[in-house]
């Protein structure tokens, strides 16, 4: 049984400056990244290299029609190095530029076709959440079926990774709160999973920790103090990311999807919404499982009791950044059971991959819960 796989080598730079003079980016290169944070550190540098920006193939979370506009401008190229600097949104559309053949997103997400890997990838993150530059996954929505489906393939691992905290610099504070929330839900979701293992528990715990205590010195100094800690936040995203890279999310994920499919909520603050209602309900399913040492694990960072935690962890991400109901997004009370039924008939990966797994039924409950 394999246990634990790092692909991609990680770097880190102090500058961006720094990092193009390191790998010699100039032509021959293809940079797909975030307009604001290209604009800001990398166009003075006039590196040369074809670049585009994600908004030139729409707003939002990726879709298969944003990442087959993106494959036809590629293809159009003789690039053979891909530069991914973005959020997770950027660097999961780059990795499907890695695929030979001339290929749809759809067919690829549905796994219609081979995944043979014939470019090279890297990848800058600018946020601290998605973890995507260290994961084997390309999420996208399918807009036929309305809704996220996930790629998990060795194929597109990006083959290093660069860390830049000052890149971080540009992202606004509700982009940063649920960014970090989201790297801290990639942690407790693959430290549960029925694929984890002593290697990636490390990875989780340690990523859980750096940023359960960067959000006590933000909510003590206030939200302009981030900036001391972007360095990291960002370490802290990237191990998270090696963990669930390796182990996997499970239902928070899973839920979260008809939620930015339908009503294009921000993977991050999707995820919120689920993170704390999903695992009080792991707490009444099996409370004696694998959830019994989180608790231990997290009521000692978090200075509450075993049964205290999801109520204090709940407390200290609202202080970051407040949660919403679901029917502030414009969800209708008939959409409970839809959502409850899509997640079941089309995330089964990520089902598979959670403490209990749960049933429409199940789910439908937290849906009306957090309705």
């Amino acid at each position: 049984m394999k246990l634990f796989q790092q692909k991609t080598t990680v770097h880190q730079f102090s500058s961006a400056q720094e990092f193009a003079e390191q790998y010699n980016i100039g032509k021959g290169d293809f940079i797909l990244a975030g307009k604001r944070v290209y604009e800001a550190y990398f166009a003075p540098l006039k590196l040369g290299a074809h670049v585009e920006y994600k908004s030139n193939y729409g707003a939002g979370e990726p879709t298969d029609v944003m990442i087959d506009g993106l494959l036809s401008d590629f293809r159009k190229t003789d690039c053979c190095r891909i530069i991914a600097i973005g959020g997770g949104a950027v660097i999961d559309m780059a990795k499907i530029l890695v695929l030979a053949g001339d290929y749809r997103t759809e067919q690829i997400f549905k796994r219609e076709v081979p995944l043979v890997k014939e470019k090279t990838l890297i990848a800058v993150p600018t946020t601290c959440g998605a973890g995507s530059e260290v994961s084997n996954v390309s999420i996208t929505e399918l807009t036929s079926i309305h809704s996220k489906l996930g790629l998990a393939a060795d194929e597109i691992y990006a083959d290093e990774a660069v860390l830049i905290p000052e890149l971080l610099s540009q992202l606004p504070y509700d982009f940063f709160a649920t960014s970090a929330i989201d790297a801290f839900i990639h942690g407790i979701e693959s430290y549960v999973s029925p694929r984890a293992n002593l290697y990636t528990e490390m990875f989780s715990m340690k990523a859980m920790e750096m940023i359960i205590q960067g959000f006590k010195q933000i909510i003590e100094n206030g939200a302009g103090y981030r900036m001391e800690l972007l360095g990291e936040f960002l370490t802290a995203s990237n191990l998270a990311g090696i963990a669930f890279g390796n182990a996997g999310t499970g239902t928070v994920h899973a839920m979260s999807y008809p939620l930015s499919g339908v009503y294009h909520v921000t993977h991050g603050e999707a995820n919120y919404q689920f993170l704390t209602a999903v695992f009080a309900a792991y707490q009444r399913m099996d409370p004696d499982g694998k959830l019994k040492k989180l608790n231990r694990f997290l009521g000692e960072i978090l200075g509450c009791s075993d049964l205290d935690v999801y109520e204090r962890l709940d407390d200290i991400l609202g202080k970051i950044i407040s949660r919403k109901r679901l029917r502030e997004y414009g969800m209708k009370e008939e959409e409970i059971e839809i959502f409850a039924q899509s997640v079941q008939e089309s995330q089964q990966r990520l089902l598979n991959q959670s403490y209990v797994k749960m049933t429409a039924l199940q789910m439908a409950q937290i849906y009306r819960q957090l309705y």
